[in-house]
Parts: structure tokens; C-alpha cells; sequence
């Protein structure tokens, strides 16, 4: 069966959003690929507080500077667009008001015709929950498992009541509904989350870091769902970030997704099989230099990906 196809959207500085969105996701229409993805950078500190991940000395890459509003570049692309499915890769969902952010939701979901992927992340930047000031960083499972609470809640019958720690419905009329129930995927790495997964979501957003990483987090995602009796399927999108260069990168030491087209899809092809059914995520917006390169890249990309078995 041929692996289901996605593309990140142009959210980053050197694009016109309002042009180059609803463009660029029409063409990835046209070019084949299922699914249109955003994902959220709220901001980025001036100087840096902490490394990149969290991880100590590493840098933000430059292109995090500017990432545009992830609801409003999918809407966007809804106006463009008949058939992909809308997602996220991730929302960081505690940065958002459980409510609103269910509403937006539901919103979308019923403009586009029910094809909202709903992909929530905790995050990982302090900076950014001091912002948002929904709740402090500490609480973020806890945040997270409300935001899932509420919108299981406003996207189901009327009349929708929830009582949590941050939203209070006593019993009210919500609408619009979403056409569909919007599958709820999370960002999950470690067994905290996989649990989280098992007991509350409907799939899993790895990112590929290499097919060794990807078969033993199945592996445990897997044991976790037979230990909680979970017999569903998890759908599974996988993201790829790749960094497109006109040349081949040399050498044994290439990164993983970096180099031309025809690397770049055997890498991908490396990832495919490990987890049944799983779909790829290609973001690959940021070397880009415009949208006309991005949309070049895209096609020459999907054609590889395709040739090489994908």
C-alpha cells in the first residue's frame, strides 16, 4: 500500500503569508500529497534562557524567528484546498485556552469539511508558558490532559458540560460541531507520554530520528496499549525536517535528511515499514528561499519519495 504523503505549510519569515500559503497548498494539493501541516513556535528569547529542547548550549535555529500563528496559516490553507487533510505538528496545547482552542477547532473542521487533525504537544520552552500565562510549566501534563478533556467535551452533543481546573461548563450549547470527530494525535517520546497516548489519544506524532529510534518507541507504545488493553489502531504520522540541498551531501557522516532529493527520499524510505500504516510528515519550508523553490522541492521530493518505493 503506498504511504500516505503530507506537507508542511510556509509559516516561517521569508514567506508572504497571505499569498504564499493558500499557493503553496494548493500545488501540494495538485502534486499529490495528502495532508498539510503547521506547527507552533510562540516565540523565541532575546537572549537565549534556554538551549534549544531544553537541552543545555544548544542554539535556536534562526528560522524560528517570525513562525507564523499555526490556526491561521491552516485556515488559510483550508480556503485554498478540497481534499488534504489540516494538522498539526504540534500545537503546543497548554500554551492555548482549553475552550477557545477547542472552539477554533471545531471551527475549522466544519469550514473545511471535516479534515482537521488536531496534534498537541507539551512543549518544552519556559519562555513561552510564561507568555501564554494559562498555566505555569510545571503543570504541563496536567494542561494538556484538560485541553484533550474539553475538546472531547465541546466537540461532542449538546449540552457540553466540563469541570476542570481552568474551564468551567455548567451546560451549554457549543457549536458549530466539527463534521467528524477530530482525531486527536500527541507528540510522544518518553512512557509518561506514551501512557497519555494509549489512555486519551487516537495516534502518535514521532519525529524520524532514525529507524532504530522509531522501531523501539513502537515497540514500547506498543506494550503500553497491550498492558492498558488497548486493541484500536494508533495512527501514526511520522515528521520528517529536511534540510534540501542541490547537491549530494558526502561522506559517511551526512545528517539524516540532508542532502538532495534522492538522499533525502531514501531516508524516508528507511522509515517506512517499522511502524504499519504510518504516514510522513515532509517539512522541508526552511531552506527554502521562497515559496516558488518550496513548491519545486516539494514535487521534486514527492516524485523520489515515490520512485524510491514510498
Amino acid at each position: 500500500m503506498t504511504t500516505r504523503l503530507g506537507l508542511g505549510l510556509p509559516q516561517m519569515r521569508q514567506y508572504d503569508l497571505g499569498r504564499d500559503v493558500p499557493d503553496v497548498a494548493r500545488a501540494a494539493e495538485e502534486i499529490g500529497y495528502d495532508s498539510l501541516w503547521v506547527f507552533e513556535r510562540a516565540l523565541v528569547p532575546e537572549p537565549a534562557t534556554q538551549g534549544l529542547y531544553g537541552i543545555p548550549g544548544v542554539p535556536w535555529p534562526d528560522y524560528y524567528r517570525g513562525v507564523a500563528d499555526p490556526l491561521v496559516t491552516l485556515t488559510l490553507a483550508a480556503t485554498a484546498t478540497s481534499r488534504a487533510e489540516l494538522g498539526s505538528s504540534v500545537l503546543v496545547a497548554p500554551l492555548h485556552l482549553p475552550f477557545q482552542l477547542a472552539k477554533s477547532l471545531a471551527t475549522l473542521d466544519a469550514v473545511s469539511g471535516g479534515r482537521v487533525i488536531a496534534g498537541f504537544g507539551t512543549g518544552w520552552s519556559l519562555d513561552e508558558y510564561a507568555a501564554a500565562g494559562v498555566l505555569p510549566f510545571e503543570e504541563r501534563g496536567t494542561a494538556l490532559d484538560e485541553v484533550i478533556a474539553v475538546c472531547r467535551a465541546v466537540w461532542g452533543p449538546d449540552p457540553v458540560v466540563h469541570h476542570g481546573k481552568t474551564t468551567d461548563i455548567a451546560s451549554a450549547i457549543v457549536g458549530p460541531k466539527p463534521v467528524r470527530p477530530i482525531p486527536v494525535l500527541l507528540a510522544a517520546a518518553n512512557r509518561r507520554a506514551m501512557r497519555r497516548l494509549v489512555e486519551r489519544a487516537d495516534g502518535w506524532l514521532p519525529g524520524a530520528y532514525g529507524p532504530e529510534q522509531l522501531a523501539a518507541q513502537w515497540r514500547d507504545l506498543r506494550e503500553l496499549a497491550e498492558e492498558a488493553g488497548r486493541t484500536e489502531p494508533v495512527r501514526t504520522v511520522i515528521r520528517v525536517n529536511a534540510r534540501v540541498a542541490a547537491k549530494p551531501k558526502p561522506g559517511p557522516d551526512r545528517a539524516l535528511f540532508e542532502g538532495d532529493t534522492d538522499q533525502i527520499a531514501a531516508d524516508i524510505a528507511a522509515h517506512t515499514g517499522i511502524v504499519p500504516d504510518a504516514e510522513i510528515l515532509l517539512d522541508v519550508q526552511s531552506e527554502a528561499r521562497d515559496a516558488a523553490e518550496l513548491k519545486d522541492t516539494a514535487a521534486e521530493l514527492y516524485e523520489k519519495a515515490r520512485a524510491a518505493g514510498v
